[in-house]
């Protein structure tokens, strides 16, 4: 099959980047893993922290993509809770060991052992991928593949990172970025009866913020028109921390969605944190975090704004994501096969 292989993790705009389309063996399952024939993949920001290396690298040559849309195509040994044919979704959780404490507590985000799809194992810019079936989703039919694919990870960790923002019902809730997972959390947000404050780079991101329903749209640094009860900052920029804290209510919590994020300055306690608020980290999510937020993206008529891409320019996609020359999420359509 063909695949995208970080082949040597650096910046995506300097030459031909560190991405390459090569041969691989197309996967062999596990006895408790699915083959899975890939449709299409999200672009996730993540996706470009492996490419460039700001994650250290698991697997060299890695395949990135963990927001899969795909068809099963085989069935490892001892699956039974799956059929060939079948329409899954891979996300970025790939393996847990099930056994430790944070599993056993419900916490299986913080599992030491846990691995993950585009990272740990090869993903989903590719003709195939494969799944431990403990971890493949079943993927609402109403929805087709483009539309689906990032609610695959952007959806799932902007839902965790919301949850993790402490929001109180009817709260203001400001939201720092606005790419993927911030589009999709806004609209669990409002559908929840929040009102939304974004604050973002990009003036598409703003347009698209005030289509949404948000009652501001503004600059990330400017100061939002209203203290803030929640924040979620998903720029991978530690400057804005500082700037988010100061936009807080007292009592106020700022959640940290990135999995990436550049140095936070020196904090001033009496501007920025005294009056009890807080900061929270956001780590991956666990498979109810994914049910939930599926459930809810259908009773919603959560919608992502989508930019499809041939997965053959996956190089060109990723490149176009750190420029910030689309709003919403970026899509590969699987045109290798």
């Amino acid at each position: 099959m063909r695949a995208w292989s970080v082949v040597e993790p650096g910046p995506v705009e300097d030459g031909a980047g560190p991405l390459r389309l090569v041969e691989k063996p197309v996967p062999v399952p596990g006895d408790d893993e699915l083959l899975v024939r890939v449709r299409a993949c999200g672009v996730c920001r993540t996706d470009l922290h492996v490419a460039e290396g700001d994650l250290p690298v698991h697997r060299p040559g890695v395949t990135p993509g963990h927001e899969v849309v795909g068809v099963v195509a085989a069935l490892g040994a001892a699956v039974r809770a799956f059929d060939v044919g079948e329409r899954v979704g891979v996300a970025w959780l790939r393996r847990t060991d099930g056994t430790c404490g944070y599993c056993l507590r419900g916490s299986e985000n913080l599992c030491p052992a846990s691995t993950y799809t585009g990272w740990d194992a090869d993903g989903g810019y590719a003709e195939y991928t494969t799944v431990p079936a403990a971890f493949a989703h079943r993927l609402p039919g109403a929805l087709d593949d483009v539309a689906l694919a990032p609610l695959l990870c952007a959806g799932i960790i902007g839902y965790r990172a919301l949850r993790r923002s402490a929001l109180p019902p009817g709260g203001r809730l400001g939201l720092y970025g606005f790419g993927g997972s911030a589009h999709l959390c806004a609209q669990v947000a409002l559908a929840e009866g929040a009102t939304v404050h974004v604050l973002t780079r990009g003036a598409d991101a703003r347009r698209l913020a005030l289509d949404l329903g948000a009652a501001s749209a503004g600059d990330a640094y400017a100061a939002p028109p209203e203290p803030l009860d929640s924040a979620i900052l998903f720029a991978p920029a530690g400057e804005l921390v500082p700037v988010a804290l100061r936009a807080l209510d007292r009592g106020g919590t700022l959640a940290v969605a990135g999995i990436h994020l550049s140095d936070i300055p020196v904090l001033r306690y009496e501007s920025e944190l005294f009056y009890e608020k807080q900061v929270r980290s956001v780590t991956s999510n666990t498979r109810e975090d994914a049910r939930e937020f599926l459930a809810l993206a259908a009773e919603y008529s959560v919608h992502a704004t989508t930019h499809p891409y041939p997965l053959s320019r996956a190089d060109r996609a990723l490149s176009d994501l750190k420029a910030g020359r689309f709003d919403g999420a970026a899509v590969l359509v699987n045109d290798l096969s």
